[in-house]
């Protein structure tokens, strides 16, 4: 309750959740709540924090490592047990994603410690493929919070 009077007064206040997942999840129940069309029946959080601990898994965790194909690169993304789970799904959503989008195309596939994915850009954009890499492929695109608010309202967003 002194927190509560202190805001009250005017007083400065943190602003940050503290961790990247969280503030996400905060980000989204904040929508929720402040949404009166949400079905609660529906929403799952908890489907929310694992696309996040995947997310987190491959950005962190995973080895790459990329070789040239015609016209563009295919990425080996690699690891083993729960990180090598998350690459497949994150690669072959990301790849559903944005294929097409923007006149690139993207291929996913699995393979025996994770997921290939082969990337194929407009000629334009040939060095804008190498300065992104793999991992600024998967940041590409501003889908990613619909994205998560699209899971966390129980709804399949790769369709």
């Amino acid at each position: 309750m002194q927190m509560m009077g202190a805001q009250a007064a005017g007083a400065s206040v943190p602003t940050e959740p503290g961790q990247g997942a969280f503030a996400a999840i905060q980000e989204i129940v904040a929508i929720l709540e402040a949404d009166p069309d949400t079905d609660w029946s529906k929403v799952d959080i908890d489907a929310l924090r694992a696309h996040l601990v995947d997310m987190n898994a491959v950005t962190l965790a995973a080895d790459v490592k990329s070789e040239p194909v015609a016209g563009g690169t295919r990425f080996l993304v690699t690891g083993s047990g729960a990180v090598r789970d998350s690459v497949r799904r994150m690669v072959k959503a990301h790849a559903a994603a944005m294929n097409e989008v923007d006149g690139w195309r993207f291929e996913a596939s699995d393979i025996e410690d994770g997921a290939s994915l082969t990337v194929w850009p407009p000629a334009k954009d040939a060095a804008k493929l190498r300065g992104l890499g793999f991992f600024g492929l998967m940041a590409q695109g501003m889908h990613h919070q619909q994205h998560h608010l699209m899971i966390a309202r129980g709804e399949n967003p790769h369709l």
